[in-house]
Parts: C-alpha cells; sequence; structure tokens
C-alpha cells in the first residue's frame, strides 16, 4: 500500500473540499489584543505554536482546528432534508448531532474555565441537544447548515478566548473523575475526540441519506 501517494490524494481532496473562507479566519482577540485565529487552511497540518496562546495550549488548539475542519467538510453542502434525516426511529439527525457537538464543548467551558455546572439559561438552551433523544428528534429540525455552523463557531470563539488567557500550568490542573484524577489537557482532549466520534456518525448519516435519495 502506498502511504505517501494516499497522503497525497488526501491533502489534495481536503485542498478542494475546504469550505470557501479566506486564508485565516479571525474570532475576537487575545487579553493583548491580538487577532486570534481559529482555522488558518496554511497549517491545518501543522501542530505547533500559534500567536497568542502557550505552546501547549497551541498544539491543543491545533488539533481541535483540524477536527472542525473535518466537521466542516463532513457537512459541507447538505440541505435542510439530509440535516433532518433520521435513519430510524431512535436515531439523531446530523443537524442535533452538530448541537450536540457544540453543547458538549459548553459543558466543558463551565466545568474548566469557571468550575461550575451550567447555568439554568445554558441549560435552557443546551440541554435538549446535549441529552438528545425524543425531544430532540422532535425539535432540532428545519435550520440550514448556517444556524449549526454559526453555533459551533460561537461556541468555539468563546474557548479560544479563554484558552488564550491561561497557560500551560493550567492544563495540569487536576479535579476527581469517580475513582480517578483527570486534568484539564484531558478534558479537552476529549472535547475534541467527542466531535471526532460523532463525526463518524455523520459521515454514515450522510452516506445514509443520499442512498435514501437514490431509491
Amino acid at each position: 500500500m502506498n502511504f505517501k501517494k494516499m497522503n497525497q490524494i488526501r491533502h489534495q481532496r481536503d485542498e478542494h473540499q475546504m469550505p470557501a473562507i479566506s486564508n485565516a479566519l479571525t474570532l475576537g482577540t487575545t487579553h493583548n489584543q491580538k487577532p486570534l485565529i481559529f482555522m488558518d487552511k496554511r497549517n491545518l497540518y501543522l501542530i505547533g505554536d500559534i500567536s497568542g496562546f502557550t505552546p501547549q495550549i497551541a498544539r491543543l488548539v491545533s488539533m481541535m482546528n483540524y477536527v472542525r475542519h473535518t466537521t466542516h467538510l463532513a457537512v459541507k453542502d447538505l440541505t435542510i432534508r439530509e440535516l433532518d434525516y433520521l435513519n430510524n426511529s431512535t436515531g439523531n439527525s446530523i443537524g442535533s448531532l452538530l448541537l450536540h457537538i457544540a453543547a458538549a464543548e459548553v459543558g466543558y467551558q463551565a466545568a474548566t474555565f469557571y468550575n461550575r455546572q451550567l447555568t439554568e439559561e445554558e441549560k435552557r438552551e443546551w440541554d435538549m441537544a446535549l441529552a438528545l433523544g425524543e425531544k430532540a428528534r422532535q425539535e432540532i429540525k428545519g435550520h440550514q447548515l448556517d444556524y449549526y455552523l454559526n453555533k459551533l463557531e460561537q461556541v468555539r470563539a468563546k474557548t479560544l478566548s479563554e484558552l488564550a488567557h491561561r497557560d500551560d500550568q493550567w492544563l495540569d490542573e487536576q479535579t476527581s473523575f469517580r475513582d480517578n484524577r483527570i486534568n484539564n489537557y484531558f478534558k479537552w482532549v476529549h472535547v475534541f475526540t467527542h466531535e471526532v466520534n460523532h463525526r463518524g456518525q455523520i459521515n454514515m448519516l450522510r452516506r445514509l441519506s443520499m442512498k435514501n435519495d437514490n431509491t
């Protein structure tokens, strides 16, 4: 198997499918009023330093950026019908999974940045997307793709702003988790691996919805 050739093909495909954004998308500023670069397509394949973040946080953000890029590719050009598609009576739609990804990130913002649970206002906005289930199947539908992407990016902008105010030592801060210890680094790695997990479901649902169109 020619892995070098496969990587070249994957790189060409990603470049072709990259959402129509400028080379660098800016969301907010750091505490020093430097612009926060959310996703720079020139550096998607580099895990390293990013201006405005400490070294280890920059590497975390690099991985978060790439995962979000692949989520964008997974939902590119989806219609409302495809976003609302349910494969069975107990499944989740792509739209609800996108909101679930955002809701989980909001939960980790509260836990790691503010050391608290969700507020009542946050629960009203995000509880349904966190829980998914029947209520989400009934109510999360009828939205254009931009609705979901805007929610994701609003949440991510807040995450990046907060991360820019923290240092690498903060990543090592620990709390209790069941019978174990857990640090902030693990929690935020979990945020983007959680997104990867649901992106796999999104890719499957996209294929199934398109197959359903052709039957």
